[in-house]
């Protein structure tokens, strides 16, 4: 029987090819991934986890969010040790990536894990109350 779905996937048109930049930016998360847990020394920057990273289309521009283990004051140690290691991380890409021009680096803070944490211990005081008034019922 014909299926037209089918039809349209095996010609290649059912699918949509994923952009450069967003492959580029796959790419570059991996090896900063890789690039601080393996090769960086300085300890400020051992607990930096690279949570997603966006490429402009032009790939000359690179927005790097990033996440770390630990609370205010080692948040602000950690972006001042970033924004100085920003060329030696570029040059460290330039010689991974094949391209023309090295996107430039931004790092900025993920604040998506804390708001996650807020969220799951608010939900677990509602849960908590609930199981109290269930149980003085």
């Amino acid at each position: 029987m014909w299926d037209p779905k089918e039809t349209i996937e095996s010609v290649g048109l059912g699918k949509q090819e994923r952009k450069r930049s967003s492959r580029v930016a796959d790419v570059i998360q991996r090896e900063l991934s890789l690039f601080f847990l393996q090769k960086v020394r300085d300890e400020k920057l051992t607990d930096v986890f690279i949570s997603r990273v966006d490429v402009t289309d032009d790939l000359k521009n690179a927005r790097i969010f990033y996440t770390i283990s630990g609370g205010g004051t080692v948040c602000k140690q950690t972006s001042v040790a970033l924004k100085n290691a920003t060329g030696f991380v570029r040059s460290h890409l330039a010689k991974i990536l094949n391209l023309r021009y090295t996107p430039a680096l931004k790092f900025i803070y993920d604040a998506k894990a804390e708001k996650v944490r807020e969220m799951e211990s608010l939900l677990d005081e509602i849960a908590s109350e609930r199981n109290r008034s269930e149980g003085d019922s």
